[in-house]
Order: C-alpha cells, then structure tokens, then sequence
C-alpha cells in the first residue's frame, strides 16, 4: 500500500464495509502510531479484493506499459497473430478480437483467421518469427507484443514467450489476474497456463506437425511444443491478454492423455478439472525407509506409526523410530511393543536436539535406498501417500519429493515452500480449505516448487547423501530442509510438490514453535545463515511471480 497518509485512509474506508474486523484492526494500528504494522494489515486484507487489481493496474502496468512504449528494441521480431475458433463464437467475439489486433502498439506483426482445415495448411502462407494464438472473444493488451519483443531481446532465441493473463467479465471489466510462475512443465502437463497468452516460435510450430503427435488444436500445438523443445520457455511478468473463458479442461485433459500416451504415461481427471498425470513406478519397487525421529510425544507417535503401518499401501517399507532421549515409561513400553512388527526398528541417538544431526544418523543405518523423512506429528490420512511420492521421487530429474500437509481444521499447512516469502522462505498456499481451488487450483496440482518441508520429504539416497544431507553444524533445527532443497536444485534436480499424498500435521506441537521465547536466539542465527548462504532476502523464487506479494504465503496481488 502506498505509504502516503491519503491513501491509507482511502483503502481503509474501502475495506471496512467488506472486512469491517481487518479494517478496525488496521484503524488501530494506526492511531497507535505504529504505522508500518498499520499498513500491513491493511494491504493483506485488500490484496484479493477487486479494487486492488483496479490499483495495481493504475500503479504498475501503465508504468510498465509506458517504458514498454518509450524503449522500444531495436531488433522487432514479426508476429503473426492465428485468430481461431474453441467451440461456438459470436460475431462479436470475432470483431472484439480483431479491433484488439488493429490497437497492437507494434508494426511488425500481421493476422491470420482459422477457422477450420489443416492448421499446417493454414500457417504455411504465412512467415514470421513467431505465431500468437488468439481465441475469438479473446483480446491482446495493446503492449503485449512490445513486451514479448522485449524479452526476446534478452533470449537466444527463445522458443516459446508466454505472459499472464486476466478475465474479462459480462461488462468487459479486467477481473483475475493469473500471475504465473515461470516455465514449469509439471504444472503445465496438470492445466494449461501458457496457451492464452503465448508466443510460439514459427520453426518450433513447423516442426511439431512432422513429429508422431500431430496436433490437431491450438491447445495440441502448443503442448507440444513446449514440451518437445530443448530450447528456452521464457515467462513475460506481464498481462499480455484479456480471455472471456478459461481454456476448456475436456480438451487439455485429451490433449495430454493422447501426448503421455504415447510415452506409455496414463492420464486422468484430477481435481478441480485439472489433470492429474499417473508416473509409473518400476515393477521392482525399492525399500523404503521411513525416518521418524521423536523424544516421548506418545500421544503423536502411536497414530502416526499406527497410520502408515494400518494405511499405506506401497508395499516395501521399513520405521525406522529414531529415540532422542525418551524417558516417560509408557513411551518405553511403546516402543518394545510396536518393535514386534517387522517393519519397524527402534534407534538410539543421544544428546541434545539437532533434527538435521537425527536424520543424517539415521541414513547411515538405513536399508532403504529411498528415505521418507516424516515428523512424529504427522498422520497419514490417504493409502496411497507413499506410491504418489515414489512416483516423482524416483525419476531421474526429481531431487525431493514433498506431500500436501492440512491442519486438523482441513486447511492447508504446506503446499510447496516459496523461497524468498518474508526474507526466508513460506508455505505456499497455507490456511487454504483443502476443498477450495484457491489460487487457479496450484495447491491441487503436482509442479515444481524450490523446496518442500521435511514433515514429510522422500529423496533417493544417493541423492541425499550427494549433497551432504542435513546441516547439522549451522541449521539444527529450523530451515534444514529448505537448505536440503536448494543443495538439491543446485546439483541439478528439481525438486517436486504431490498434492495426491496427504497427511495431516499437527505442526510444532512435537519440537516447540520457533517464536517462543527460549528458541528465539536459535531461531535467528539460522535465519541468518539461511539468508547468507542462498540470498533470501532477495531471492526470486521461479514459483512466484514479481507481480504477487513477497510477504503474503497466500499469493495475492503485491501493491
């Protein structure tokens, strides 16, 4: 929120009447003089309203737009902007699409209409650097291709542009915004997000109709594209067109399911009217071993180990319980009790606290040549949790493998870690209802993320024991994992979100919260460390967008 006395007022009296108790509470802060926490609370509570993007467009874009038009590149790619039909289209939606090519603030480009026939047919009269679908109805902001000639400056040469997009409602009106991360083939292969505001390198297009896929729509043509160049996918941070509807699921399910399928990979409805990819495992299935460090706590040990022992269906997996100094008899008692299964093994590690010293130790013993790192406070609520996880764990280009976590309440705890949240790094999505889609369904999908929390993280050994495993000597106890993660991504693999694997967290109740007083001072110095060591306080996760607020865990627009 703009810091000008003015201002503040302004939005206070345009969200009290929508959210009178953050409005008050914003109201307090600020005739307590305490007026940076004062803004705070007023900018989380307006940043999914509409008026926000009315403010951020009035702010941000008309700047970005206007230094799009004053430094124009000097090398101008051509566009060719392909008009075409998805199901029924009015007049209207023709002529309003075409009037948005006519206002395009760019010479080199021309328009071409499809409406059916051969696609290849319909592009081979035609030469330019790169082709720009747009769906009739739809509308291309006036500088999109000033921005898309922008970046390509910057690219050599990219494959495919894409930028973000908005909505237009029954009375034209801009309404939700979809600020995207950057190219992310796991979240794209689960719902189109690159169609309705792309540009496709024209040798690319012409090479996808001779490969077996043949696409047949513009969905098909893009898809593969994107997926079948081993050149750059560059993300535009700008909204570079208008859509009336969102692509149609129907399709882009069908779309993917007749690509995988030629690889062997099934496909099906996934929720929210995504896909949802099905990764096969190996019919040799690799041993598992599941670390799960504790000190007393029975009342969150015994369910947590009853749950994956009574409702995990991968079949090869051993406990190991790593004991850090329990001394209440019942625990004791537990522990010879629940030895008795086969599965399960109970290790001593002694001396004071250290997760990451825990873990590490317990590698060393461990048969597995897969680890499932799991918090003693975590309860598995879905059999097939662990198949999910190995699905992605074990490709070859997977670091870290991280589940869906929800509080009891039904909400989300972790659906991903975004890098940079704060000056450190957040949980993406957190305090979503699960049955909600929340931010154009991400929280539901499988994608790419720079790290996921060790309550429940499956890596392959080797990889693991490649990077160093766990900190022990400067992050103990606090973001460990983030750490693990990033080491990961740095190495070369990538690490992965899998919504399908969902346990509940009773998060901190096991080690304490890192706010309370006696882990404060621990707490900051691996603050710190995780700050220097990977640039926290300006890290730009590819997960996020520059256009969404680096203080916000809930992806809402940044003003």
């Amino acid at each position: 929120m703009d810091e000008s006395s003015g201002d503040f007022w302004k939005h206070l009296l345009l969200l009290l009447p929508r959210r009178p108790i953050p409005a008050l509470a914003a109201f307090y802060w600020r005739i307590t003089k305490r007026r940076v926490r004062a803004r705070n609370r007023l900018r989380a509570a307006c940043a999914d309203l509409p008026f926000a993007y009315r403010t951020w467009i009035l702010r941000r874009e008309r700047a970005a737009n206007s230094r799009a038009v004053s430094k124009r590149p000097p090398s101008q790619p051509t566009f060719l902007i392909l008009l075409y039909s998805c199901g029924q289209s009015s007049d209207e939606d023709t002529s309003r699409s075409l009037r948005s090519v006519d206002r395009l603030d760019y010479p080199e480009k021309e328009a071409v209409r499809w409406d059916h026939g051969s696609l290849r047919g319909c592009l081979a009269n035609y030469a330019a650097d790169y082709i720009v679908p747009l769906r009739y109805g739809d509308e291309l902001a006036e500088t999109a291709l000033l921005h898309l000639a922008e970046a390509f400056q910057h690219n050599s040469p990219p494959a495919l542009l894409y930028g973000d997009h908005d909505e237009l409602d029954v009375r034209s009106r801009r309404t939700r915004p979809w600020f995207k991360p950057s190219w992310n083939e796991e979240l794209f292969l689960a719902q189109d997000y690159l169609s309705s505001a792309v540009a496709v390198e024209a040798v690319l297009v012409q090479k996808t109709f001779d490969t077996m896929y043949q696409p047949r729509s513009i969905a098909e043509l893009v898809l593969a594209a994107a997926l079948g160049t081993d050149g750059p996918i560059v993300h535009v941070p700008h909204v570079l067109s208008h859509v009336r509807r969102q692509t149609d699921q129907q399709q882009w399910l069908s779309a993917v399911t007749r690509y995988l399928g030629l690889k062997g990979v099934r496909c099906g409805p996934g929720p929210f009217g995504a896909v949802k990819v099905e990764w096969p495992l190996p019919s040799d299935l690799p041993l598992v071993s599941i670390i799960v460090p504790t000190k007393d706590k029975l009342d969150l040990l015994r369910p947590c180990i009853s749950s994956v022992l009574d409702l995990t269906d991968y079949p090869t997996f051993e406990i190991i319980i790593v004991d850090n100094g329990s001394v209440q008899p019942a625990t004791l008692s537990y522990f010879e009790e629940v030895s008795a299964d086969p599965r399960v093994e109970v290790m001593q590690h002694h001396g004071p606290y250290n997760f990451s010293a825990i873990n590490n130790h317990a590698v060393t013993q461990a048969r597995g040549s897969s680890l499932c790192f799991l918090n003693n406070d975590t309860e598995v609520v879905a059999t097939g949790w662990l198949s999910e996880l190995m699905r992605y764990a074990l490709r070859p280009e997977v670091g870290a493998a991280g589940a869906k976590l929800l509080y009891a309440n039904g909400t989300i705890q972790h659906a991903g870690v975004v890098v940079g949240i704060g000056g450190a790094a957040g949980h993406a999505h957190r305090f979503l209802p699960a049955n909600k889609p929340g931010y154009f369904r991400m929280a539901h999908v499988p994608h790419f993320v720079s790290a996921v929390t060790a309550a429940c993280l499956v890596v392959e050994k080797e990889k693991f024991v490649a990077v160093g495993g766990f900190d022990e000597e400067q992050l103990p106890v606090a973001f460990n994992d983030v750490d693990l993660c990033l080491k990961l991504e740095a190495a070369g693999w990538r690490n992965v979100y899998v919504p399908h694997a969902v346990l509940l967290h009773h998060e901190s109740k096991s080690r304490g919260k890192d706010s309370a007083r006696e882990n404060v001072e621990r707490y900051r110095r691996e603050l710190e460390v995780l700050q220097e060591r990977w640039g926290t306080k300006t890290y730009e996760d590819p997960l996020h967008n520059p256009n969404l607020d680096r203080y916000s865990e809930t992806f809402v627009i940044a003003l």
